[in-house]
Protein backbone atom coordinates (compact mmCIF):
# COMPACT_ATOMS: atom_id res chain seq x y z
CA UNK A 1 0.00 0.00 0.00
CA UNK A 2 1.55 3.58 -1.30
CA UNK A 3 -0.59 5.64 2.27
CA UNK A 4 -1.19 4.34 5.12
CA UNK A 5 -5.24 4.49 5.73
CA UNK A 6 -6.77 6.98 8.16
CA UNK A 7 -9.66 6.03 10.04
CA UNK A 8 -11.26 8.37 12.37
CA UNK A 9 -14.22 7.63 14.22
CA UNK A 10 -16.65 9.06 16.95
CA UNK A 11 -17.57 6.82 20.08
CA UNK A 12 -19.20 6.62 23.77
CA UNK A 13 -17.81 4.19 26.41
CA UNK A 14 -20.73 3.31 27.73
CA UNK A 15 -22.33 2.28 23.76
CA UNK A 16 -23.20 -1.07 23.50
CA UNK A 17 -22.86 -0.71 19.28
CA UNK A 18 -19.44 1.87 19.66
CA UNK A 19 -17.72 -1.83 21.08
CA UNK A 20 -19.74 -3.92 18.99
CA UNK A 21 -18.04 -1.70 15.64
CA UNK A 22 -14.83 -1.24 17.20
CA UNK A 23 -14.07 -5.18 17.64
CA UNK A 24 -15.57 -5.82 14.05
CA UNK A 25 -13.10 -3.44 12.65
CA UNK A 26 -10.15 -4.77 14.20
CA UNK A 27 -11.24 -8.03 13.14
CA UNK A 28 -11.95 -6.86 9.51
CA UNK A 29 -8.68 -4.83 9.35
CA UNK A 30 -6.22 -8.26 10.53
CA UNK A 31 -8.44 -10.34 8.05
CA UNK A 32 -6.96 -7.69 5.29
CA UNK A 33 -3.53 -7.73 6.56
CA UNK A 34 -3.85 -3.88 7.57
CA UNK A 35 -3.02 -3.15 10.78
CA UNK A 36 0.10 -2.02 10.38
CA UNK A 37 -1.35 0.36 7.12
CA UNK A 38 -3.85 2.23 8.78
CA UNK A 39 -3.86 5.06 11.58
CA UNK A 40 -6.84 5.10 13.51
CA UNK A 41 -8.00 8.07 15.84
CA UNK A 42 -11.09 8.01 18.09
CA UNK A 43 -12.73 11.30 18.83
CA UNK A 44 -15.17 11.57 22.12
CA UNK A 45 -18.78 11.68 21.93
CA UNK A 46 -20.91 11.61 25.20
CA UNK A 47 -24.38 9.96 24.91
CA UNK A 48 -25.87 11.98 27.33
CA UNK A 49 -23.03 14.47 28.74
CA UNK A 50 -25.62 15.21 31.66
CA UNK A 51 -25.65 11.68 33.67
CA UNK A 52 -24.58 12.04 37.08
CA UNK A 53 -21.29 10.36 37.90
CA UNK A 54 -22.89 8.17 40.13
CA UNK A 55 -25.44 4.65 38.85
CA UNK A 56 -29.19 6.49 39.27
CA UNK A 57 -30.96 3.43 37.29
CA UNK A 58 -30.56 -0.69 36.15
CA UNK A 59 -30.04 -0.95 32.02
CA UNK A 60 -33.46 -2.44 32.48
CA UNK A 61 -35.39 0.54 33.61
CA UNK A 62 -33.37 2.87 31.39
CA UNK A 63 -33.88 1.19 28.32
CA UNK A 64 -37.51 0.42 29.07
CA UNK A 65 -38.16 4.54 29.80
CA UNK A 66 -35.85 5.85 26.47
CA UNK A 67 -37.81 3.71 23.93
CA UNK A 68 -40.42 3.25 25.26
CA UNK A 69 -40.89 -0.62 25.66
CA UNK A 70 -42.32 -3.05 28.65
CA UNK A 71 -39.66 -4.55 30.69
CA UNK A 72 -40.37 -7.49 29.06
CA UNK A 73 -39.42 -6.13 25.59
CA UNK A 74 -36.66 -4.38 26.75
CA UNK A 75 -34.69 -7.53 27.94
CA UNK A 76 -35.46 -8.93 24.72
CA UNK A 77 -33.60 -5.95 23.35
CA UNK A 78 -30.67 -5.75 25.83
CA UNK A 79 -30.28 -9.74 25.59
CA UNK A 80 -30.28 -9.18 21.63
CA UNK A 81 -27.50 -6.63 21.68
CA UNK A 82 -25.26 -8.83 24.65
CA UNK A 83 -25.63 -11.49 22.18
CA UNK A 84 -24.15 -9.44 19.17
CA UNK A 85 -20.98 -8.64 21.25
CA UNK A 86 -20.91 -12.40 22.21
CA UNK A 87 -21.08 -12.97 18.76
CA UNK A 88 -17.61 -10.70 18.24
CA UNK A 89 -16.09 -12.73 21.27
CA UNK A 90 -16.77 -10.34 23.79
CA UNK A 91 -17.33 -11.20 27.11
CA UNK A 92 -20.64 -8.93 26.94
CA UNK A 93 -22.69 -8.04 29.53
CA UNK A 94 -24.65 -5.22 28.73
CA UNK A 95 -27.98 -6.23 31.37
CA UNK A 96 -25.74 -5.00 34.31
CA UNK A 97 -23.59 -2.36 33.46
CA UNK A 98 -23.29 0.69 35.31
CA UNK A 99 -24.60 3.73 34.12
CA UNK A 100 -22.81 7.09 34.89
CA UNK A 101 -20.94 10.12 33.00
CA UNK A 102 -18.15 9.11 30.86
CA UNK A 103 -16.54 12.53 30.44
CA UNK A 104 -13.52 11.40 32.57
CA UNK A 105 -13.07 8.85 30.63
CA UNK A 106 -13.04 10.67 27.68
CA UNK A 107 -10.59 12.76 29.05
CA UNK A 108 -8.23 9.71 29.87
CA UNK A 109 -8.28 8.91 26.03
CA UNK A 110 -7.15 12.41 25.21
CA UNK A 111 -4.51 11.86 27.71
CA UNK A 112 -3.38 8.96 26.26
CA UNK A 113 -3.07 9.96 23.02
CA UNK A 114 -1.11 13.64 24.34
CA UNK A 115 1.61 10.77 25.05
CA UNK A 116 1.85 10.14 21.54
CA UNK A 117 1.84 6.41 21.86
CA UNK A 118 -0.65 4.45 19.57
CA UNK A 119 0.13 1.41 21.29
CA UNK A 120 -0.94 2.62 24.93
CA UNK A 121 -3.97 4.50 23.34
CA UNK A 122 -5.65 2.16 21.93
CA UNK A 123 -4.70 -0.18 25.32
CA UNK A 124 -6.70 2.59 27.11
CA UNK A 125 -9.71 2.08 24.75
CA UNK A 126 -9.91 -1.30 24.59
CA UNK A 127 -10.02 -1.01 28.64
CA UNK A 128 -12.37 1.46 28.98
CA UNK A 129 -14.84 -0.77 27.13
CA UNK A 130 -13.95 -4.07 28.65
CA UNK A 131 -14.11 -1.98 31.99
CA UNK A 132 -17.70 -1.04 31.28
CA UNK A 133 -19.32 -4.26 29.30
CA UNK A 134 -17.16 -6.76 30.65
CA UNK A 135 -16.56 -6.25 33.82
CA UNK A 136 -19.47 -3.82 34.74
CA UNK A 137 -17.37 -1.36 36.33
CA UNK A 138 -18.06 2.66 37.08
CA UNK A 139 -16.76 4.86 34.14
CA UNK A 140 -16.90 7.94 36.62
CA UNK A 141 -14.73 6.20 39.70
CA UNK A 142 -11.20 7.92 39.60
CA UNK A 143 -9.56 4.49 41.13
CA UNK A 144 -10.99 2.62 38.15
CA UNK A 145 -9.59 5.26 35.84
CA UNK A 146 -6.00 4.85 37.63
CA UNK A 147 -6.33 1.01 37.32
CA UNK A 148 -6.59 1.34 33.68
CA UNK A 149 -3.98 4.28 33.17
CA UNK A 150 -1.85 1.46 35.01
CA UNK A 151 -2.51 -1.18 33.23
CA UNK A 152 -2.21 0.72 29.82
CA UNK A 153 1.64 1.66 31.16
CA UNK A 154 0.20 5.51 31.85
CA UNK A 155 2.39 7.33 35.03
CA UNK A 156 -0.86 7.54 37.18
CA UNK A 157 0.26 10.18 39.22
CA UNK A 158 -0.04 12.42 36.05
CA UNK A 159 -3.36 10.93 35.58
CA UNK A 160 -4.25 11.49 38.82
CA UNK A 161 -3.32 15.55 38.39
CA UNK A 162 -5.33 15.44 35.05
CA UNK A 163 -8.60 13.85 36.71
CA UNK A 164 -8.67 16.50 39.39
CA UNK A 165 -8.26 19.36 36.99
CA UNK A 166 -10.53 20.39 33.94
CA UNK A 167 -7.50 19.10 31.49
CA UNK A 168 -8.65 17.80 28.30
CA UNK A 169 -12.71 18.86 28.79
CA UNK A 170 -12.18 21.55 25.76
CA UNK A 171 -10.93 18.68 23.55
CA UNK A 172 -13.45 16.25 24.54
CA UNK A 173 -15.97 19.17 23.78
CA UNK A 174 -14.53 20.23 20.42
CA UNK A 175 -14.72 16.61 18.94
CA UNK A 176 -18.78 16.92 19.84
CA UNK A 177 -18.76 19.99 18.19
CA UNK A 178 -17.24 18.75 15.43
CA UNK A 179 -19.42 15.80 15.30
CA UNK A 180 -22.71 17.97 15.11
CA UNK A 181 -21.06 19.82 12.96
CA UNK A 182 -20.55 16.98 10.48
CA UNK A 183 -24.22 16.20 10.96
CA UNK A 184 -22.89 13.68 13.19
CA UNK A 185 -25.76 12.70 15.52
CA UNK A 186 -25.67 9.28 16.94
CA UNK A 187 -22.71 6.95 17.04
CA UNK A 188 -20.72 5.00 16.01
CA UNK A 189 -19.43 7.11 13.05
CA UNK A 190 -15.99 5.75 11.30
CA UNK A 191 -14.70 8.12 8.44
CA UNK A 192 -12.19 6.59 5.79
CA UNK A 193 -9.76 9.16 4.55
CA UNK A 194 -11.72 11.63 5.17
CA UNK A 195 -14.54 10.73 2.21
CA UNK A 196 -15.93 7.40 3.26
CA UNK A 197 -18.32 7.17 6.05
CA UNK A 198 -19.63 4.00 7.87
CA UNK A 199 -22.63 5.12 10.10
CA UNK A 200 -23.64 2.69 12.46
CA UNK A 201 -22.29 -0.81 13.50
CA UNK A 202 -22.00 -2.21 9.70
CA UNK A 203 -21.65 -5.89 9.32
CA UNK A 204 -18.09 -7.00 8.55
CA UNK A 205 -18.29 -7.60 5.29
CA UNK A 206 -19.56 -3.44 4.74
CA UNK A 207 -16.45 -2.49 6.38
CA UNK A 208 -14.42 -4.57 4.60
CA UNK A 209 -16.46 -3.25 0.87
CA UNK A 210 -15.97 -0.18 2.24
CA UNK A 211 -11.89 -0.21 3.06
CA UNK A 212 -11.28 -1.96 -0.48
CA UNK A 213 -13.05 0.92 -2.04
CA UNK A 214 -11.01 3.73 -0.10
CA UNK A 215 -7.48 1.28 -0.92
CA UNK A 216 -8.76 1.51 -4.76
CA UNK A 217 -9.11 5.02 -4.95
CA UNK A 218 -5.89 5.87 -2.87
CA UNK A 219 -4.14 3.62 -5.35
CA UNK A 220 -5.69 5.22 -8.56
CA UNK A 221 -4.71 8.89 -7.25
CA UNK A 222 -0.96 7.63 -7.11
CA UNK A 223 -1.09 5.74 -10.54
CA UNK A 224 -2.74 9.31 -11.38
CA UNK A 225 0.23 11.40 -10.50
CA UNK A 226 3.05 9.05 -11.11
CA UNK A 227 6.40 10.34 -13.33
CA UNK A 228 8.31 7.89 -14.37
CA UNK A 229 11.35 7.28 -16.78
CA UNK A 230 12.05 4.28 -18.98
CA UNK A 231 13.85 3.34 -22.19
CA UNK A 232 12.27 5.45 -24.26
CA UNK A 233 12.53 8.80 -22.36
CA UNK A 234 10.44 10.39 -19.65
CA UNK A 235 6.31 10.59 -19.09
CA UNK A 236 6.00 14.59 -19.47
CA UNK A 237 2.79 15.49 -17.42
Amino acid sequence: MANKLNITYWSDYACPYCYIAEKRLEQVLDKMGLNKDVTIKMKAFELNPDVPKDVTSTTLERFAIKYGLSKEDAQKQIDHISELGQNEGIDFKYATTLYTNTMDAHRLTKFAEAQDNSEITQKVIKLLFDAYFTQNLKLADENILLNIAEKAGLNTEDVKKMLTSDEYKYDVRTDEQEAYANGIHAVPFFIINEKYALPGALSKDAMEQMINKAIAEQAENVEEKALFCGPEGCVLR
